[in-house]
């Protein structure tokens, strides 16, 4: 079985139709909400994400069939005055699960977060989760906290 990981070219058709047609399956699932993903997202994603300066996309390919994804952004470490790597989306597709293709995307990531200087890599995820909360333990996540006192770090947002 050939597994290709490799960065995504926002601009090359392949690329960027790899990105939708993962990124749809993964709305669709509890996991990613549920929903489809808009006319709009699917038409605009990827040219979208080639204008935003430092992100970056990692892809799997299984015999040349999208298989995985993750979607990176550049931002920056106050504490350490050092760039870090947020992960925005992880994606595996389900027919592809098991293969260890989170592990393998994940170490790509942390590459390119080494050749940027990057002090740390982060990421969030669904407290149900269970199974993407083992795969990141595996790799070497782990919650984070300051001060045991005071808790582990929440993830919230606001729509608008």
């Amino acid at each position: 079985m050939k597994i290709e990981i490799k960065t995504v070219n926002y601009v090359d058709a392949k690329g960027s139709v790899a990105i939708v047609e993962l990124l749809e399956a993964y709305s669709q699932d509890p996991m990613g909400g549920a929903e489809p993903l808009t006319e709009y997202v699917k038409e605009n994603l990827a040219s979208k994400l080639s204008k935003i300066p430092n992100s970056f996309s990692v892809i799997c390919y299984v015999e040349n069939k999208p298989a995985g994804l993750i979607t990176c952004f550049e931002n920056f470490s106050t504490f350490k005055c050092k760039p870090l790597i947020s992960i925005h989306d992880i994606i595996v597709s389900s027919e592809f699960r098991g293969l260890g293709i989170s592990q393998q995307m994940l170490s790509k990531v942390e590459e390119v977060a080494k050749q940027r200087d990057c002090c740390k890599i982060t990421l969030e995820v669904l407290e149900g989760n269970k199974v993407a909360q083992n795969a990141y333990t595996k790799f070497g996540f782990e919650s984070y906290e300051l001060d045991p006192e005071m808790g582990k770090a929440l993830f919230w947002q606001k729509n608008l």
